[in-house]
């Protein structure tokens, strides 16, 4: 007699710096919503990229970041977190979306009144409804115990939703550097003081007296996340056989996509 097992596996998908998010044939744009001074509603924007129709289930999901900048699900928020969920209201619920369908989900703040000067976060979460997506799978392996097992594959992807009241205090300290002088690899650290998170864009220049700086390094959407007050880094330096690892320094610079200025360090290689 053949046995039948069968397996959901699901894959997260979270804060990809793009303008844009794309997984399982479904795109998202923008990629993080932010709810600052007198918005009261925005909308996210659905499109289909692939050749079947798919279903999305739309919630909310709570996470903590790591140090490392990795995510964990949680239901309880840590010692200066809050959640965002309580104050949004959202639809749809659910989308079915034809091929290169495009499809608006509303976000509305609730309760407005009742907010505190600080910072609120949840992820909106759309998770592939299996039955009517073509997201993969594997069809059954038989082995030789008459063992079959079908494997799917279930995606799913967030994008942060944050609430931000009051007057931000926040300010980023930007230490412990190092550079690997043999691979051209970047550490360093995030250092966050003050009541909201931070995100923006980190920029590396090299400097030596005989030139003028030119830029080594430059990575896009990086967040410091409440309740978190350091988040390390890496990164490999563009150019680095170009470089004389022994001579000159490094400017870092983390900046908002505005341009405004949240932190920067100089990294002296002599």
């Amino acid at each position: 007699m053949q046995l039948r097992f069968q397996f959901a596996l699901l894959v997260f998908i979270t804060l990809l710096p793009f303008t844009c998010k794309a997984q399982g044939d479904l795109m998202i744009m923008p990629k993080r919503v932010v709810f600052d001074g007198n918005q009261r509603s925005q909308e996210v924007n659905l499109v289909n990229t692939g050749s079947d129709t798919a279903s999305y289930a739309i919630s909310f999901i709570q996470y903590k970041m790591k140090e490392a900048g990795g995510f964990v699900e949680i239901t309880e928020p840590e010692e200066g977190q809050f959640f965002a969920d309580k104050n949004l209201r959202y639809y749809p619920r659910r989308v079915r979306l034809a091929p290169n369908e495009a499809q608006t989900v509303k976000l509305q703040i609730t309760r407005s009144g009742e907010l505190e000067n600080k910072e609120y976060r949840s992820h909106l979460y759309f998770r592939a409804i299996e039955k009517q997506t073509a997201l993969g799978s594997e069809q059954a392996q038989n082995d030789q115990d008459g063992i079959s097992l079908n494997i799917k594959t279930v995606f799913g992807i967030s994008i942060p939703v944050i609430l931000k009241v009051g007057e931000s205090t926040t300010k980023i300290k930007i230490n412990d550097l190092s550079l690997d002088k043999d691979t051209g690899n970047l550490s360093l650290n995030f250092n966050r003081t003050g009541n909201m998170s931070a995100y923006g864009n980190l920029r590396v220049l090299y400097d030596t007296p005989e030139s003028e700086p030119v830029e080594v390094g430059l990575v896009k959407g990086i967040a410091v996340y409440t309740p978190n007050l350091n988040r390390r880094f890496n990164f490999d330096l563009q150019n680095f056989e170009q470089m004389d690892p022994g001579k000159g320094s490094l400017q870092i610079f983390y900046e908002t996509e505005e341009g405004v200025m949240l932190g920067n360090a100089v990294l002296d290689l002599e």
